[in-house]
């Protein structure tokens, strides 16, 4: 897969030829809007064989080729380099798939054993029907090897608009998890209509997750989280409620987000994560949390002072990390999602617990703000897909912030106001992508379902495996 990214005056079909693909099949791969209408600025997938590669300080040619299992020559070939031994670092080089062209009485499990992939992988990057009808001389692309993920994605849709989303996207989730539980001061839940798609989860092999939390769009839930965690017996109480809830409806994992939690109940709320563990794991369930983007341990403020990343770590069995929500609706315009701050949580959370224990978290809206902005003012909240298709409506350029890695534009509506919008992109995913690898983190976990976004979900394919 390759991402293109549309200079002044080109086509489509200028594109497509340049990379020797059928146009439909980039209209399809990116849901555009209008194939007619490309913005400057705008990233493209192309479904063409093969992965790109940022040239590092220190990478030469020859170990470039190691890593990917190709030629020194089919790479100065791709990218139609003048001298070799010339690379500067942040250069993106196009590394070409590695190819087969099948032998007289050779089959697919033999040569998915000489490249140690499979006889499943190959037919889907080729697009064969039936593994027993291969024939001398075809051209296989190899799949290349995959780092293995866990991916969850919380939804707050209608049981019929996630499960039309399950259908969609379910082959590429390891976890689901409908928001969300509220508590109540007594320990009880309040209760969600999600048998529906939960069920289709589980259809999918898909793990559903319990999320139970204390604060709602309106409410800031300190005071609630306090009434709960502060008693013994009421944290007893929720956390046999949740069990009966997961024991009926088939969760396999409970989900704790509460935030905005009162300082002086930063311990409390360690020994209740204790508790649940110690509850449900003989069951064989699992516990996770979700954590406020902290970048140190001693980061003041109500939503990260009793996130006690170290316990958190420790206790549950894997944290999601809320990365998100810089460019706040109600805040001024700025990169919801913008990697610079990603990475440094990130690399706080790596100094007191395992990679392995952290998902990244990704938010896949776009924002639409009013200029200038006005405090308090807040901005409109829709789909990736929605932003492309309002810069097409206002021809708008797509400009690019290299140091959050996130698209943006600016344009003026009818009534002559201002707007300045920033999304996500392929650029952007990729980017958040390739930190999951550089990290080995666990995995990635959305939110929320709802918003289409079909670059994501093609770049999530084409980077990971998912493991169910």
């Amino acid at each position: 897969m390759i991402i293109h990214v549309v200079s002044v005056g080109e086509s489509l079909w200028q594109i497509a030829n340049r990379y020797a693909v059928n146009m439909n099949s980039i209209v399809q791969l990116n849901g555009l809007p209008d194939p007619n209408r490309l913005l400057v600025g705008q990233s493209l997938l192309i479904p063409k064989p093969g992965t790109s590669h940022i040239i590092k300080y220190g990478d030469t040619l020859w170990s470039i080729s190691q890593q990917y299992g190709v030629t020194i020559q089919a790479i100065v070939q791709s990218n139609q380099l003048t001298n070799p031994n010339v690379l500067y670092p942040g250069t993106k080089l196009f590394i070409p798939a590695i190819t087969h062209i099948v032998s007289p009485g050779e089959t697919l499990a033999q040569i998915a054993r000489r490249y140690r992939t499979t006889v499943q992988r190959i037919m889907e990057e080729n697009q064969i029907d039936n593994p027993n009808l291969i024939y001398p001389g075809t051209v296989l692309v190899i799949p290349r090897a995959k780092p293995t993920i866990e991916v969850n994605a919380y939804t707050y849709q209608t049981n019929d608009a996630a499960i039309a989303t399950l259908n969609e996207i379910g082959h590429l989730l390891t976890y689901f998890s409908p928001f969300a539980y509220m508590i109540r001061e007594d320990g009880t839940l309040q209760q969600m209509n999600d048998k529906p798609m939960v069920d289709t989860a589980i259809s999918k092999n898909i793990t559903p997750m319990l999320s139970i939390t204390n604060f709602t769009s309106t409410q800031a839930g300190s005071n609630l989280a306090n009434v709960i965690l502060a008693n013994p017996a009421l944290r007893e109480k929720l956390i046999n409620n949740a069990i009966q809830i997961m024991d009926t409806k088939g969760y396999k994992v409970l989900n704790i987000d509460f935030e905005n939690v009162l300082p002086a109940d930063r311990e409390n709320y360690n020994q209740f994560l204790q508790l649940a563990v110690d509850r449900l794991h003989p069951k064989g369930y699992l516990v996770s949390t979700a954590l406020a983007p902290k970048v140190s341990a001693t980061q003041g403020g109500l939503l990260y002072e009793a996130h006690d990343y170290e316990a958190h770590g420790r206790i549950a069995d894997f944290v999601v990390l809320m990365t998100y929500e810089w460019g706040y609706r109600k805040g001024p315009p700025q990169a919801i999602s913008p990697i610079n701050q990603m990475r440094r949580v990130v690399e706080y959370a790596l100094t007191v617990m395992p990679a392995e224990k952290i998902f990244l978290g990704f938010q896949i809206y776009a924002r639409d703000w009013l200029l200038p902005h006005i405090q308090g003012q807040e901005a409109e909240t829709f789909s990736p897909q929605e932003a492309i298709s309002r810069a097409v409506k206002y021809g708008a350029a797509i400009q690019y912030d290299t140091t959050a890695q996130s698209p943006f534009f600016r344009y003026v509506d009818e009534q002559g106001r201002g707007h300045e919008v920033w999304f996500e992109d392929a650029r952007s995913a990729q980017a958040k992508f390739d930190m999951v690898k550089q990290y080995n983190l666990r995995g990635v976990s959305y939110w929320a379902l709802g918003y289409p976004y079909p670059q994501n979900w093609a770049l999530l394919n084409d980077n990971f495996t998912i493991k169910k």
